[in-house]
């Protein structure tokens, strides 16, 4: 079936924040005292919506979490970059494509005007706080799809965790993992996306999908 619609995930395939993300939000966990490293971090919450976050960080001390933002804002302004090989593959498609993030508005657009990425995605960015219900669950994906006019099963999303890969596939779209990101590919086998390596080689991974 041909492929009218790329829907992009940000953290982890677009840009290089997941690092970021670990590090800052684990050194603030053992903060309060929970005995977690970054491998242990990275499974339990990369691509989580925030209000899952903060359903399992639970109570926090006055000004916990504005230090966690802070600490995360600067090390993003500092650091961030876009994953190595994916402006090549935006330059490259002739498909239209969106991205949809359980990042906030703002966040997406920080990082992809820090990238130099904001102007691949003018208008056709959707974020968790447009549905009821982030990924895992498909809402924000078929929300993108609607929006843009395409039938779900001529989707295909492109993702880097089991939060993201679960929602794709929920929603009846085809799904490409991104197996050298932070999220091990042995956590992405079996769910039925097909895993990708170089981010460069995208436009011909579609391609083969037609």
């Amino acid at each position: 079936m041909a492929v009218d619609l790329v829907i992009f995930d940000c953290d982890g395939v677009l840009v290089d924040s997941e690092p970021i993300s670990v590090r800052v939000g684990t050194a603030a966990l053992r903060r309060l005292g929970w005995d977690i490293d970054e491998a242990q971090y990275a499974e339990r919450f990369v691509g989580c919506t925030n209000e899952y976050w903060a359903e399992q960080v639970g109570q926090t001390p006055p000004g916990w979490r504005e230090q966690v933002n802070a600490d995360y804002a600067a090390a993003i302004a500092a650091e961030l970059c876009t994953v190595e090989g994916i402006e090549a593959a935006l330059d490259r498609l002739s498909i239209p494509f969106c991205v949809a993030s359980n990042g906030r508005h703002r966040t997406i657009r920080r990082s992809l005007e820090l990238t130099g990425l904001a102007h691949h995605f003018d208008g056709r960015v959707f974020s968790a706080e447009d549905v009821a219900r982030g990924k895992p669950e498909p809402d924000l994906f078929l929300h993108a799809a609607a929006t843009m006019g395409a039938d779900p099963q001529r989707c295909v999303v492109v993702e880097d965790s089991p939060f993201g890969v679960t929602a794709a596939i929920r929603a009846g779209m085809r799904c490409l993992a991104f197996a050298g990101g932070l999220t091990p590919a042995s956590r992405l086998t079996g769910l039925g996306a097909t895993l990708f390596h170089d981010p460069a080689t995208l436009p011909d991974v579609i391609a083969a999908l037609d």
